[in-house]
């Protein structure tokens, strides 16, 4: 008789075996594992759905029977939350799901974004720098969007040490409303603008920059020096003015500056006074800055001081000094003139007034001694500290006024001419001292000196588009340009 063949077998209930009918055992011995061959059984010898779940091993809730890199059956691990079963042509694998940008709360302060999200940025208070990711994979996405309306009055900057519109330099969100996607690229181009609103042009600009002013006028000339013991005033110092400004680059915005020349002193005892030129800067979009001419310095029959950016001191006599501050502004970009003084009759010592200085008035003549000149005001804009804008000295029937820190030119004395005030400082000219023995002719006062501007800006935003030949120079991370002329700078 034949083995029987376990599909044969109508019935098994643990140990014991229903044989179909018409079939008999041989001996106790049915099948031993020893007696079915690897692969024996096949598909066709199993009933259908005779192996079901309950046949099978454990396999913990979530995870997939996946085969493996030796084409064995194996558990792939269960993913997270709301990822996807994705593959790579080889292997399954778990992955995040992209649905678009996850919207975040409305920041306040400074941050560090994460690709992925969206960012309501309130710069309400104050404007902040965004940190962008330090590694970024192609294809990711931050959006920004301006919450209060405030960008164009504090703007947004954008930091990474990825490349940003390829370059590694920050760049800023500045216009009213202004929503932008940014997009990592690769490691050349690093994150880009894909998709924005209210943009301007370029949609990521270099953030804003600083530049710093100083603009000084064309200062007034001295006063000239009479015969019969007369002597003139001092020119007064051009305005001092300084400004800080914002400037947003990408704009072209064009600042031109305007330099004040310096009067020209008196050479006729009867002349009025000479005012110095104003000096400014301008631009589209920029607070305009004038400083004025410093006032020239009075001489003959107790004449009045030039009014000025500061005042031009008084003529011999009694004239008094000239109006500084004027036109007003605030802070103040000058002071007045002294007062000239004299006694007896023609023939009695009289002296001319101190024209004023940016940080003091010029001091008033006493009789025979011309009063001292008005100091000037220090400046580091250039990196090192310079005083400008000083008054020119008063002249003396016999003793000059004191000069002044600051470039102003000496007043005469006896029978001298004042001196110059020095070129682009915009400091005063002294003025002339009498002259003796009856002759008419005038001692001239000295020259006005020019005015000048300085602007500084960070080196990493110039831009070096200039006309009218500044002087360029460096302090540490800051460019300095002196206009000693008509120029412009385009930022």
């Amino acid at each position: 008789m034949s083995k029987l063949k376990v599909n044969e077998l109508d019935t098994r209930s643990g140990t014991t075996i229903t044989v179909a009918a018409g079939k008999t055992l041989a001996g106790t011995a049915i099948v031993d594992t020893t007696q079915i061959a690897n692969d024996a059984i096949t598909a066709t010898q199993i009933e259908a759905n005779a192996v079901g779940l309950p046949e099978m091993a454990g396999l913990a809730r979530g995870k997939l029977i996946v085969g493996d890199a030796s084409g064995d059956p194996s558990a792939l691990t269960v993913g997270t939350a709301d990822q996807v079963l994705t593959s790579d042509g080889t292997d399954a694998t778990w992955s995040t799901l992209v649905t678009g940008i996850s919207w975040q709360a409305v920041k306040t302060a400074a941050f560090t974004a994460v690709a992925g999200n969206g960012y309501p940025c309130n710069t309400t208070s104050a404007a902040y720098t965004v940190t962008l990711p330090g590694t970024a994979s192609v294809g990711d996405q931050i959006a920004f969007v301006d919450y209060a309306a405030t960008f164009d009055t504090n703007p947004m900057t954008l930091t990474s040490t990825l490349n940003i519109n390829g370059a590694a330099a920050d760049k800023m969100l500045g216009n009213e409303r202004e929503g932008v996607v940014i997009t990592y690229v690769d490691v050349t181009q690093g994150w880009v603008a894909t998709n924005g609103v209210n943009s301007g042009d370029p949609a990521l600009a270099p953030p804003a920059y600083n530049i710093e002013y100083l603009v000084i006028g064309g200062a007034g000339g001295g006063g000239a020096g009479q015969s019969i013991y007369q002597a003139g005033g001092g020119g007064g110092a051009g305005g001092y003015r300084t400004s800080i400004q914002a400037m947003t680059p990408g704009l072209s915005i064009v600042i031109t500056a305007t330099v004040g020349d310096g009067a020209a002193g008196l050479s006729t005892d009867q002349a009025a006074a000479v005012n110095g030129s104003a000096s400014s800067i301008s631009g589209t979009g920029l607070t305009t800055i004038s400083s004025a001419g410093g006032g020239g310095g009075a001489m003959y029959n107790s004449q009045t001081g030039g009014s000025g950016g500061s005042g031009g001191g008084g003529g011999s006599t009694a004239g008094p000094g000239g109006t500084g501050n004027t036109p007003n502004t605030n802070p103040s970009q000058g002071n007045p003139g002294g007062a000239a003084a004299g006694s007896g009759g023609p023939g009695g010592p009289r002296s001319g007034g101190g024209g004023g200085g940016s940080s003091n008035n010029g001091g008033d003549a006493v009789t025979s001694t011309g009063g001292a000149a008005g100091p000037g005001t220090s400046s580091s804009i250039t990196g090192a500290a310079v005083v400008r804008a000083a008054g020119g000295a008063g002249g003396g029937s016999v003793t000059r006024g004191t000069a002044a820190p600051g470039g102003g030119g000496a007043g005469g004395q006896v029978q001298e001419a004042g001196g110059d005030g020095t070129v682009n400082t915009g400091s005063g000219g002294g003025g002339g001292a009498n002259q003796s023995g009856g002759s008419t002719s005038a001692t001239k006062g000295g020259n006005g000196g020019k005015g000048v501007i300085i602007m500084k800006m960070p080196t990493a935003s110039y831009t070096t588009t200039i006309t009218g030949s500044p002087t360029v120079t460096t302090d540490g991370a800051y460019t300095i340009l002196t206009f000693t002329g008509t120029g412009s700078y385009t930022g």
